[in-house]
């Protein structure tokens, strides 16, 4: 069973673990929570819920520290965009407006530099965002690993109705949008250089227009949340925790290409536990199942959407995995990220 740390043992634990598991969410609940409270936090929501002038915004921000910096299907520059126009996806809200920030190691290749910027304004264009605002910094050779960059980005929130973890429902349907753990895997690859019949690459995409689909349609959209650090696993566990409710899910609909389930199996990962950045998962009223389901599969970014299972009333905060061979799991996050420095 997990146990949390003293506040005291967190700092070697950061520097021995990095992001991902057990330990940031402690770090959160038990230092940043506290100090910040307030009911925007308190939604544990990937974009923040906020009125202005009467005007529904969703805002965000994240930071991007990936290596290598360059990736099959995208770079550092595309993950930052990509990233943070999806975490204000999942709040329901159209991607307007970003921010960029960008920490630049002494030394760095200006041309280097110069391709990831590239990167960035056509993300951006294909998004349909605008970076409006941003800053740069040069640190000492060996302080940044090359370049780290920062997007804050704010969004137009299209429904007054809460889409966030607070708003899962009893019988609510889950379904999921695509294969998983490309991003992840397509990293790993390169790190340890390792060959496949053919090149495993990330799924990074934007994904705002496959929620626009489901709102558009008038789908009772509950909760979305994209499958990043952590993967499928630790969005489900947190979205079960925050709305004390128990999803059952089964592991024959979770979607994986066979090239990306023999890696995992190659390299002893689980799937569920590996990054996507091109992928979400979707709670919706039970009505809706269906509809959903066929508005997922009729967008490029959906085809492999498949059904996961149901939301149910137990108040457990559980998410629970019926396996092939038909016995039952109860999922967590892991105490450390399987794969770090992925995003």
């Amino acid at each position: 069973m997990y146990c949390p740390l003293p506040i005291s043992d967190y700092p070697n634990v950061l520097l021995a673990h990095g992001d991902g598991g057990r330990l940031t969410q402690d770090l959160i609940e038990h230092v940043f929570a506290p100090a910040f409270a307030n009911p925007q936090l308190a939604q544990r929501h990937d974009a923040a819920a906020i009125e202005l002038g009467g005007t529904r915004l969703a805002f965000t921000t994240d930071s991007y520290v990936v290596t290598p910096l360059f990736f099959n299907g995208g770079d550092i520059g595309t993950l930052a965009v990509n990233g943070t126009v999806n975490d204000l996806a999942m709040a329901g809200a159209q991607p307007l407006y970003l921010s960029a920030g960008f920490i630049i190691e002494e030394g760095l290749p200006m041309e280097t530099l110069q391709r990831v910027v590239t990167s960035m304004a056509q993300a951006a264009l294909a998004a349909g965002v605008t970076i409006v605002a941003g800053d740069t910094k040069v640190v000492d050779r060996g302080k940044a690993d090359g370049l780290f960059i920062n997007t804050a980005g704010i969004g137009l929130r299209a429904r007054a109705a809460p889409i966030a973890p607070s708003a899962v429902r009893p019988g609510d349907a889950v379904l999921v949008s695509g294969d998983l753990a490309r991003h992840g895997i397509s990293i790993l690859a390169l790190r340890e250089s390792l060959e496949f019949e053919r090149p495993i690459d990330s799924d990074c995409a934007p994904l705002w227009e496959l929620v626009e689909s489901l709102l558009n349609a008038g789908v009772e959209v509950h909760c979305l949340r994209d499958l990043t650090r952590g993967g499928l696993c630790a969005a489900l566990c947190e979205i079960a925790e925050t709305a004390r409710l128990h999803i059952a899910i089964e592991e024959n609909a979770i979607p994986l290409r066979e090239d990306v389930r023999g890696a995992c199996e190659l390299l002893g990962l689980d799937p569920i536990h590996v990054a996507c950045e091109g992928r979400l998962v979707a709670f919706v009223a039970e009505r809706d199942r269906a509809r959903t389901l066929a508005l997922l599969r009729a967008h490029p970014l959906g085809e492999q959407a498949s059904e996961l299972g149901r939301v149910e009333q137990a108040p457990s905060g559980q998410v629970v995995l019926r396996t092939m061979v038909g016995t039952h799991r109860v999922l967590d996050r892991p105490l450390q990220a399987q794969l770090p420095r992925i995003c």
